[in-house]
């Protein structure tokens, strides 16, 4: 006998499998277009490049270092590609990774349909919210991959430099890399979650995407000012970018640690409160 009323052979459990959600996710045409990008900014940032003339260097502080550095080696090229995607470029793919996953549901009425099959709502928000994460690591494993791939070709094989530690050879260099992408995952889980929250709440996809976007925003602007003092280290920017500890020598590790409790905290209270909001919420759309 089926439990609870149940169709006989109905599992939970086997409604709306992950990999039929990544395949509607990568048919879907923000999808391909954020994927894309990601490819193809390495290749802005190379081309670009080409055109630097090299002078008026003056004047750009630590940012006309990370140029210098860019041209010397795959590594530094990789180094500085991130460097200027961090800040805002992953922030707003990972906001519209797992911002527009619910909400776009929503807009198109379609999400009460997939309840209707019936899916469980927990399962539904755990199976989005995993394709979510999954294409954010993606979007940020091509555009690493590819900036190595192409600076490589082009600029050779070399120690990794940076401008608060001696150079480190190719081998120990890549290996920082990685672990400054994967401090970077930890951190964007913040965005994530944020994101996540907001597309729960609202129907409108821009709005949960804007919406988490504009509050890392301006969490980075009152992480700016030095009044706040101590509650300054409770924001959750306040430790983005202490991935730059992990090319010094030897690597600072205090404030990566602080930086990974505080974005898994914050992440895990937002995915805490969406899971809360979408189960009691009534779905009309």
């Amino acid at each position: 006998m089926a439990p609870s009323g149940a169709a006989a052979g109905y599992r939970p459990s086997s409604t709306l499998p992950f990999v039929a959600e990544f395949r509607r996710q990568a048919s879907r045409r923000r999808t391909q277009l954020a994927l894309a990008f990601m490819v193809l900014l390495p290749l802005i940032i190379l081309i670009a490049f080409q055109f630097e003339s090299g002078d008026d260097d003056n004047g750009r502080g630590e940012f006309g270092s990370l140029v210098s550095f860019a041209t010397s080696g795959g590594l530094n090229f990789t180094l500085f590609t991130i460097f200027v995607s961090a800040s805002f470029l992953l922030v707003v793919v990972v906001a519209l990774f797992c911002g527009d996953t619910v909400a776009s549901e929503a807009s198109w009425g379609s999400l009460r349909y997939l309840l209707a099959v019936p899916v469980p709502r927990a399962r539904l928000l755990a199976v989005k919210l995993l394709v979510a994460l999954t294409y954010s690591a993606l979007a940020l494993v091509l555009l690493a991959g590819t900036a190595l791939l192409i600076g490589t070709l082009r600029y050779g094989w070399s120690p990794l430099r940076s401008t608060v530690a001696a150079q480190l050879e190719p081998g120990e260099g890549l290996l920082r890399l990685l672990a400054v992408l994967g401090y970077l995952a930890v951190v964007l889980l913040v965005v994530a979650g944020l994101a996540f929250l907001l597309s729960v709440t609202t129907d409108a996809a821009l709005g949960a995407v804007g919406g988490a976007v504009l509050l890392w925003i301006l969490s980075s602007i009152l992480d700016q000012i030095t009044a706040l003092g101590a509650i300054r280290s409770f924001l959750p920017t306040h430790y983005s970018t202490a991935w730059l500890g992990l090319l010094s020598t030897p690597v600072q590790t205090d404030d990566l640690v602080r930086g990974a409790i505080s974005a898994i905290s914050y992440a895990t209270l937002f995915w805490g409160l969406a899971f809360w909001r979408f189960t009691r919420k009534d779905i009309t759309s």
